[in-house]
C-alpha cells in the first residue's frame, strides 16, 4: 500500500476520487492499492521560548531575563490553541498519520503538501514526528483536476529531489520565529502594549505611515506652464509646456508665452500607421488581487480566499504564483484547455513565443489559468464567478484568434523652434480580444492637419498646484512589495519585465504570493492600518508601533527585510546552509539587545524620567510620550515623544528635566520648507520650544 498524505482534506478528497474506489474511513480513505489521509494544513508549530528557556521566576507571563532566546535546535509540538491547549482534532489526525505510516503493509509514503515551501514541510514535518524511516515519494500537483492527479502519481520524484525547497521553507520558518518572539516580546515589554513585530508585518506597515506622513505633511505650491488650446482641422489643438516656473515668477512665464504667441506654429511631421496592441499577460496571484482590488474593490485576503477555493474545486490552477508566463512542457496542456474552451464559444487558438511561454521567469510555478474542467453557470457564487471569469477573460485574451487593429497617429508641432510638442492618438478598427478582456483606453481622435500647416497658438500661463503622493492602493502597494527598490510608476501591460522577475528571483520582495495576503490581513486586524475600498491608510496604533520600533532601535525597513528574504533564496539554492541564515538573523537581533547608540530609548513604560517643572511630582514614560503622573490631580505636564518627525529619545528627555534643555539635536523636519534642521530643546514654564 502507498500512503499519500495530503495538506487538506479537500485535497484529499480530490485525490480520493481521482483515484476512484476508494472507501471512506473516519480519517483516512483506502482502496485500489493507496491509502489517502490529510493534515489540517500545519499540524506542528515551532515551541515557545518557555520550552528552551524557562522563565527564571516560574512564571508564564512574558519577561526580559529569558530574551534573547537562540535554540541550538528547533523543536517542534503540535498546534497549541489560544489556551496553549492542543486540539483533540489536531491530535487524532496526527496519531492517524503516525498509526498509518508505521502500518506493517504501507511501503511507500507519498508527500501531497501544497506545491509550495509551505506545503512541502507541512508533510515533511509530520512524517518526521513520526520517526518512519519507509521510502518518501513527493506529488506535486500545479491543479487539482483527475487527469492531472493521475498523471502526477505516475510521474513522481523522490522527496530528496525537492530537499531544498524544504530548506528554505524551514529556514523561513526559523527565521519569522526568531524576529517575531523575540523582538514582539521585547516590544511588547517595553512599551506596555502588545506589538506584533516581524519580519514583513512591520515593513509593509511602516510603507503605508511613510507614505501617509508625507501626504499629512505636504504643503502645496502654485507653479505655472505655458498652455494654449486653439481650433483647427476640425478639432482641438491642446498644447501644454514642459518649461515650469514657479508662483513668483508669473511674469517671467507671460514672456515665454508672448514669444511662443509670437512665433505662431508648424507642424512638422505626421505619422498614421495600423498596428496590433498586445493584450494583457497571464495573472500571477499579484496581478490578479490588483485587477480585482481596483475593479470590485475586493481585499486580498477575499480574492485569495476565492481563488483557493477555486484551485481546490479544479476549476483553476495553482494560486499561489509569483509567474505570468507558462513552461514550455505545458504546451499541450494549454492546447487542451484551449479545446474546452473553444466549446464555450470563444474564438482561441494556440499561440506560441515568450511573451506566453518562458521558462526563465517561472521560479516554482506557472501563470494563473482555468484547467479544462469548465464550471457550470450554477456551480459557482457570485463572487466565485467575478474571480473566475476575470481569469478566463484574461486567457481567451491572451490566446484569442481575432487581433486587435488600431490606428496610431502622431503629429509633432514645433513653435518658433523653442519647443517641440508631440499630439499622439489612437483609433481602435478591429476590436479583438477587447471584447474579452477589459481595455479602458478611449479613442482619440486628432485634428486633421498635415506637414506645413501653420498652426495658430494662444499660449497662456497656466496657474497648477503640485500634488501630494497618493495613499498606497491594494494595487500599487502590491507592486511596492514584489520590488520595493523599484521606481514606482504606472506600468505598461507588456513592458519589459526582466528587472521584475530578477527581483523576485534574488529575494528582493517583501513576503511572498502565498504569505503577503495573510500578513497584510494581520495588520487589518491589528489595527495598525485600514483597507477601505481599495485604499490602505496608516492607523493610531500602526504610528506608535512605527514610532516605538524606531525610538527602540528596531529598524525592520525594507533593506533588512529584503536582506533576508535573498538569505532565504541563497538557501534554496543551495549556496548557503539553514544555519548561515539564523545565524544572519541573529545577529540582527542582537543589535538590537546590544545596541550601543546613544539616542535610542532603553526605557520601559512607567519608567522615572525626572520631576515635573510644573507640580513636582514623578515625570513617566507613557506610551506616547512623558507626562507627569499628577494628571489624576490637574497637572498637564506632557511631551510627546516625537516633535516635528524628531524621535525624543529617554536620554534626552532626562537631560531637558535635569538642565533645563538639551544638547543639539540633529533630524527635525520643517512643516514649512520641508527640510531638516537642528536644533536644542529647552524648558520654560513647563512648556518646551527650540533654541538654535
Amino acid at each position: 500500500m502507498k500512503l499519500i498524505i495530503a495538506e487538506k482534506p479537500s485535497l484529499a478528497r480530490n485525490i480520493a476520487g481521482a483515484i476512484g474506489n476508494m472507501k471512506k474511513h473516519p480519517r483516512h480513505f483506502e482502496g485500489g492499492g493507496y491509502i489517502v489521509t490529510w493534515a489540517f494544513g500545519h499540524l506542528f508549530s515551532l515551541a515557545d521560548i518557555e520550552h528552551y528557556s524557562p522563565n527564571p521566576d516560574g512564571e508564564n507571563r512574558w519577561s526580559m531575563k529569558n530574551l534573547p532566546c537562540f535554540p541550538e535546535k528547533f523543536e517542534f509540538e503540535l498546534k497549541k490553541n489560544q489556551e496553549k491547549q492542543v486540539d483533540s482534532g489536531v491530535r487524532q489526525q496526527f496519531e492517524t498519520i503516525r498509526d498509518l505510516c508505521n502500518r506493517d503493509d504501507v511501503t511507500e509514503i507519498i508527500n501531497a503538501g501544497d506545491a509550495d515551501r509551505e506545503g512541502e514541510i507541512i508533510v515533511r514535518t509530520c512524517v518526521m514526528k513520526t520517526e518512519c524511516k519507509k521510502p518518501f515519494m513527493r506529488l506535486w500537483l500545479p491543479d487539482q483536476t483527475e487527469e492531472t492527479i493521475m498523471q502526477g502519481l505516475s510521474e513522481m520524484k523522490e522527496e530528496t529531489s525537492y530537499d531544498n525547497l524544504a530548506k528554505e521553507g524551514y529556514a523561513r520558518t526559523f527565521i519569522d520565529w526568531l524576529y517575531g518572539v523575540n523582538l514582539t516580546r521585547y516590544a511588547t515589554l517595553k512599551t506596555g502594549t502588545l506589538m506584533r513585530v516581524g519580519r514583513v508585518i512591520v515593513p509593509i506597515v511602516k510603507a503605508i505611515y511613510d507614505r501617509d506622513m508625507e501626504i499629512r505633511n505636504f504643503k502645496p505650491d502654485i507653479y505655472y506652464a505655458p498652455y494654449s488650446l486653439t481650433e483647427q482641422g476640425g478639432g482641438e489643438v491642446e498644447l501644454t509646456s514642459k518649461e515650469k516656473f514657479d508662483k513668483n515668477s508669473l511674469s517671467k512665464a507671460q514672456e515665454l508665452c508672448n514669444k511662443y504667441n509670437e512665433a505662431k506654429g508648424v507642424v512638422t511631421s505626421k505619422k498614421t500607421k495600423k498596428d496590433t496592441l498586445s493584450p494583457g499577460k497571464l495573472y500571477s496571484l499579484t496581478k490578479l488581487q490588483n485587477v480585482l482590488g481596483k475593479k470590485y474593490k475586493m481585499p486580498m485576503d477575499e480574492s485569495l480566499r476565492i481563488v483557493q477555493g477555486l484551485y481546490e474545486k479544479g476549476y483553476v490552477t495553482y494560486p499561489r504564483t509569483n509567474s505570468e508566463y507558462m513552461a514550455t512542457a505545458e504546451k499541450g496542456k494549454v492546447k487542451q484547455i484551449l479545446s474546452a474552451v473553444e466549446k464555450l464559444g470563444y474564438p482561441v487558438k494556440f499561440k506560441d513565443g515568450k511573451t506566453i511561454f518562458d521558462d526563465s521567469k517561472i521560479e516554482s510555478h506557472s501563470a494563473l489559468t482555468p484547467t479544462y474542467k469548465i464550471p457550470a453557470k450554477t456551480a459557482l457564487s457570485e463572487e466565485e464567478a467575478k474571480v473566475y471569469s476575470t481569469i478566463m477573460r484574461r486567457f481567451v485574451a491572451v490566446f484569442c484568434s481575432e487581433e486587435c487593429i488600431a490606428q496610431k497617429n502622431e503629429i509633432k508641432i514645433d513653435v518658433g523652434g523653442m519647443e517641440e510638442f508631440t499630439l499622439k492618438g489612437t483609433v481602435i478598427l478591429e476590436a479583438g480580444w477587447t471584447k474579452y478582456d477589459d481595455y479602458n483606453k478611449k479613442d482619440k481622435i486628432l485634428p486633421n492637419l498635415e506637414k506645413g500647416d501653420i498652426i495658430d497658438v494662444n499660449f497662456t500661463p497656466k496657474e497648477k498646484e503640485t500634488s501630494p503622493p497618493k495613499h498606497y492602493t491594494i494595487e500599487t502597494l502590491n507592486n511596492y512589495l514584489k520590488n520595493p527598490f523599484r521606481e514606482e510608476k504606472a506600468n505598461a501591460q507588456n513592458e519589459d519585465d526582466a528587472e521584475e522577475y530578477r527581483a523576485i528571483f534574488e529575494g528582493l520582495e517583501l513576503g511572498t504570493e502565498a504569505t503577503r495576503t495573510g500578513i497584510i490581513e494581520n495588520a487589518i486586524k491589528s489595527k495598525y492600518i485600514s483597507l477601505k475600498k481599495d485604499v490602505y491608510t496608516i492607523l493610531p496604533d500602526g504610528e506608535h508601533l512605527i514610532v516605538s520600533l524606531s525610538r527602540m532601535g528596531i529598524t525592520m525597513d525594507k533593506y533588512k527585510t529584503s536582506y533576508l528574504g535573498q538569505a532565504l533564496k541563497k538557501v534554496y539554492k543551495g549556496e548557503i546552509t539553514v544555519k548561515d541564515s539564523i545565524l544572519l538573523t541573529e545577529n540582527e537581533i542582537k543589535r538590537v539587545f546590544n545596541r550601543e547608540e546613544k539616542d535610542t530609548d532603553d526605557g520601559f513604560v512607567g519608567d522615572n524620567v525626572g520631576v515635573c517643572p510644573l507640580c513636582g511630582g514623578n515625570v513617566v514614560r507613557t506610551k506616547f510620550g512623558y507626562g507627569c503622573e499628577g494628571y489624576k490631580d490637574g497637572c498637564k505636564f506632557s511631551v510627546n515623544n516625537v516633535i516635528l518627525d524628531r524621535i525624543i529619545s529617554l536620554s534626552h528627555m532626562k537631560m531637558l528635566l535635569e538642565k533645563g534643555k538639551t544638547g543639539k539635536i540633529e533630524g527635525f523636519i520643517s512643516r514649512k520648507s520641508g527640510k531638516p534642521f537642528s536644533a536644542a530643546l529647552k524648558l520654560e514654564d513647563g512648556k518646551v520650544s527650540f533654541e538654535f
